[in-house]
């Protein structure tokens, strides 16, 4: 192809710019290359005519490599940003050292010299300008001050003349025409705003006054001055702290939608009415129907929805951002790499009709020459992908119809996914209409329209805006058409409205539900099936993001773990990272995870086991984290890693964890350090605080550490050693034998995995020690009688735990059983659950055939029990009628008598039992 016959451009200055053209070898100029080549001709030029003839050279080197030698799309992207940094810091250079020498360094009220950060936005911050591109730039400054010449000005102004210098030389057009045009419109208060702002001033617009659409431009926003100190950079990193929250927020955003929405109508609208005015200008491949800039569209909604929860989808740049969309399940990986073709596509046809002229536009020429010279400038692959016709200009035509359907299609579904209204024409416009209604959707009695009336008059309600109560009312509207079909349409209502009213302080959640329906009627079925899951949404409504997808995979630690990892090291990169954050990544993480167990329990997917499996992993997993991150906090360290261990007893120690439960834990360490209790018992102390604390992320978990040696009256913290010597009884100080039944059900659960071996050691070793077996059976029998003291049951239902013939009988027989036999069955002090172990005593023949077995299956349904029980909000016992579990209670006096050889209630006195520990030994 002869490029003088396709561009214009090329045609005017190929003779004109031999002398910049020889300054680079073949290919693609580096930025190296270009800064060289500005240097060089600055021998014998002023520094803007040096700048406009290295561009207008660059222009002819991008033509040549990209229509002629195929040079990739991010290449020829890349270059011309390259190309735009250059400038800017060569301008940048310039205008220091003129304003320098009349008004001295600008500096801070420490006496620091202050930063001035240009501030790269749209293609130029994701390092993908067109060719003949505009740059939008905004300038910050760190902090005001003055100058230190001779003649002292503010920081402000300072960085003011600054611009007045750099806009200019950039833009001006001359006879060697111009290197970019500049647009600063994006900065604080557009054209009516100044034209540079400090940190603290771009902060408070965020915060007051910033808009949504500013969102997008500031998602792809990137200092693109140079960085030349160690001030510098952090100053950049001051910007991301100010940016980053206003960007990225840390709930799914649906909210944008709506924006988006009204932004793309913006743009179209603008677009269709340039075509009426110069129909040359119909065909826009940028602002068009399906163009480039609903592709970018599509990237940035999701980005801007997800990316405060999921930072691994955060790109600046499309291309890069597509696969990333993709390996995060928000795209699929078929539409992502279509939507990159396509991209790939209209920018090189961008390109190819910017080359004919070096003009910023983005519509294909009227003129007919013209376009067939873009066509075949295409490359002959176009033609050959489409041999049904002969002219390069009607294969580019069909080409470029078939790209644009699919990018409008994919864009309108995501701004236009699943129904406005259920089984309406018109929104409801009033809750008293919603009112009126209830009878035609099928609620029958007045609980409902009570308590719609309620929520009428409820202040929480009256403070939401006009878009909050549209919203507000069409979730409601959609959430009676979905409740109608439960179980109990008034009490799942009545749930959903307690839900919606209590979260819909922050309106971005109504957003959420009003525009994802699936997440709406995941709620529902949630809310149906349980009360305590609809008091839990309520204390943490920042779970509900995760309604949008229904969760299908097992909890995974490491998945957890790397989380908070790569969330720590991001704040890390900013220098933001302090205990605080700490503290609220751990709760994110472990309300994340606990809801999608949640999720998966109520929806049937988990038994009552693995719900307990789970939830015990992801304790485990979060105290594990709390060790590294507490350590790493402690002010003086004398070592890289800790030699502590937590040792879970209880529910956790015997992984039955259920939601809300208590964590009963004991703290080793082994350190020869001389200062080593008095350092451990201060990192326990500040362990606890991070694993009980209460932050705006919500909280985790409540802490017993009663079941160490001694209880309240020891230390916090216990040597390994002390342990040890405590629980095999070497020396005056021993531990009971209800502290061996404790220890039955105890682990190591995360910290020094050495320490945790020899805990596992010491345990075994004092779980198989030899016992008098009458004396073991009438201390635990008098345990058994002091727990049950301690939880009388005064009503006439039965008490699924601590009633005679619930949960705590069978804990009680099967550590007996551990601590009689343990001497001799080795496998009986493996912590392997209570079910598991009454099936061994029975195979092992310590238990008449089917004992065992009955009672195991009499335990798996009494959990059962309780948990549903819990999930439908009981608080502390579960009671449910004793006829209901006639049978199980029967397996259970079975498996005592067999154990015990009488009625468990038959027990003798428990004087010195120290009442508190035990509970916790059994609560």
């Amino acid at each position: 192809m002869q490029l003088a016959e396709f561009s214009r451009f090329h045609r005017r200055h190929v003779a004109r710019l031999d002398d910049v053209l020889a300054l680079w070898p073949p290919g693609l100029p580096t930025r190296s290359g270009i800064d060289a080549a500005v240097g060089a001709l600055q021998a014998t030029h002023s520094l803007p005519v040096a700048l406009r003839r290295v561009r207008n050279g660059l222009m002819l080197r991008l033509i040549e490599q990209d229509v002629l030698e195929g040079a990739p799309l991010q290449d020829v992207c890349r270059c011309i940003s390259d190309m735009a940094e250059s400038a800017i810091a060569h301008a940048l250079q310039l205008a220091a050292a003129e304003l320098e020498a009349r008004h001295g360094v600008p500096r801070t009220a420490e006496g620091a010299a202050a930063q001035f950060l240009v501030v790269g936005m749209g293609k130029l911050g994701g390092a993908e300008l067109n060719v003949s591109s505009d740059i939008d730039l905004v300038f910050v400054y760190d902090q005001d001050g003055e100058t230190d010449g001779a003649a002292p000005v503010s920081n402000f102004d300072y960085f003011a003349q600054m611009v007045r210098r750099i806009v200019p030389l950039l833009s001006d057009m001359t006879a060697d025409g111009f290197v970019f045009r500049v647009d600063t419109r994006l900065r604080p208060n557009g054209d009516s705003g100044p034209q540079v702002v400090s940190l603290a001033m771009l902060e408070e617009y965020f915060q007051v006054q910033g808009r949504e659409w500013e969102r997008f431009a500031w998602l792809k926003s990137r200092v693109v001055s140079p960085l030349p100190s160690s001030q510098a950079q952090v100053a950049e990193h001051a910007l991301e702290a100010v940016v980053e929250p206003f960007v990225w927020r840390r709930y799914l955003d649906f909210a944008m939608l709506e924006a988006l929405r009204g932004l793309h109508r913006q743009i179209r609208a603008e677009a269709t009415k340039r075509a009426v005015a110069r129909p040359e200008r119909a065909n826009d491949v940028k602002l068009g129907r399906g163009g480039i800039r609903e592709i970018e569209f599509i990237v940035q909604l999701l980005q801007i929805v997800r990316g405060g929860r999921m930072p691994q989808i955060r790109s600046r740049s499309t291309l890069q951002a597509l696969p990333l969309l993709a390996e995060a399940g928000l795209l699929p990986a078929d539409t992502a790499a279509k939507l990159a073709e396509s991209y790939v596509f209209l920018r090189r046809l961008e390109h190819r009709i910017q080359y004919l002229d070096d003009a910023q536009t983005h519509s294909l020429p009227g003129d007919d020459a013209d376009l067939e010279h873009l066509a075949q400038a295409m490359g002959p692959a176009l033609l050959a992908a489409h041999p049904q016709v002969k002219r390069a200009t009607c294969a580019l035509l069909r080409e470029l119809d078939a790209v644009r359907e699919f990018v409008a299609g994919e864009f309108d579904a995501l701004l236009h996914a699943g129904p406005r209204c259920l089984g309406c024409k018109k929104p409801a416009a009033s809750i008293g209409e919603l009112r009126h209604n209830l009878a035609k959707a099928g609620f029958a009695g007045e609980a409902s329209h009570a308590r719609l009336k309620a929520m009428e008059q409820s202040p929480r309600y009256a403070a939401l805006t006009e878009a909050g109560r549209t919203r507000m009312l069409r979730v409601i509207e959609r959430g009676i058409a979905l409740a109608v079909n439960s179980r109990d349409p008034d009490l799942t209502l009545s749930r959903l409205l307690d839900v919606l009213e209590s979260i819909g302080r922050r309106e971005t959640y109504l957003a959420f539900f009003a525009e994802q329906p699936q997440a709406l009627s995941r709620l529902v079925g949630v809310l149906e099936a349980s009360r305590w899951a609809a008091d839990y949404i309520k204390r943490n409504p920042m779970v509900v993001d995760e309604l949008l997808d229904a969760p299908h995979e097992r909890f995974s630690a490491q998945s957890c773990i790397d989380y908070c990892a790569s969330q720590r090291a991001r704040l890390l990169k900013r220098a933001t990272w302090d205990a605080g954050e700490g503290l609220d990544i751990l709760r994110r993480a472990f309300h994340t995870e606990l809801f999608r167990i949640l999720v998966r329990d109520l929806g049937g997917q988990l038994s009552v086991e693995q719900v307990a499996d789970e939830l015990s992993a992801l304790a485990d997993a979060v105290i594990g984290q709390a060790i590294q991150w507490c350590w790493a906090d402690m002010p003086r360290r004398h070592r890289e890693r800790p030699a502590f261990a937590v040792i879970a007893y209880g529910k956790l120690g015997g992984k039955e964890l259920g939601y809300g439960s208590d964590l009963d834990l004991v703290f080793l360490f082994d350190d020869p350090d001389p200062e080593a209790l008095e350092r451990y018992a201060a990192f326990a102390r500040k362990l606890v605080w991070w694993l009980t604390a209460a932050t705006p992320a919500g909280g985790l978990f409540e802490i017993d550490t009663r079941l160490r040696p001694n209880g309240n009256a020891g230390l916090l913290v216990t040597s390994l050693e002390a342990f040890g010597q405590y629980q095999l009884g070497r020396g005056s100080n021993t531990a009971w034998t209800w502290e061996h039944q404790a220890l039955t059900r105890a682990r190591f659960c995360a910290g020094d995995a050495a320490i945790g071996q020899r805990f596992e050691a010491i345990r075994e070793q004092v779980l198989r020690m030899p016992r008098d077996a009458s004396a073991l059976r009438e201390e635990i029998l008098a345990m058994r009688r002091k727990v049950r003291e301690g939880h009388l049951n005064r009503t006439a239902l039965f008490d699924i735990k601590h009633d005679e013939g619930g949960m705590v009988d069978v804990e009680f027989a099967v550590q007996a059983l551990v601590l009689a036999h343990a001497s001799k069955h080795a496998e009986l002090a493996a912590d392997i659950g209570n079910i598991a172990l009454l099936q061994n005593a029975e195979q092992l023949g310590l238990l008449p055939v089917g004992i065992g077995r009955g009672a195991a299956d009499a335990y798996r349904r009494l959990r059962r029990l309780q948990h549903q029980a819990r999930m439908e909000g009981a608080s502390q016992a579960a009671h449910i009628a004793p006829e209901s579990v006639a049978a199980e209670r029967a397996a259970v006096r079975a498996l005592t008598e067999a154990v015990f050889g009488a009625p468990s209630q038959a027990c003798a006195g428990s004087d010195g039992v120290p009442e508190r520990r035990l509970g916790a030994a059994h609560g």
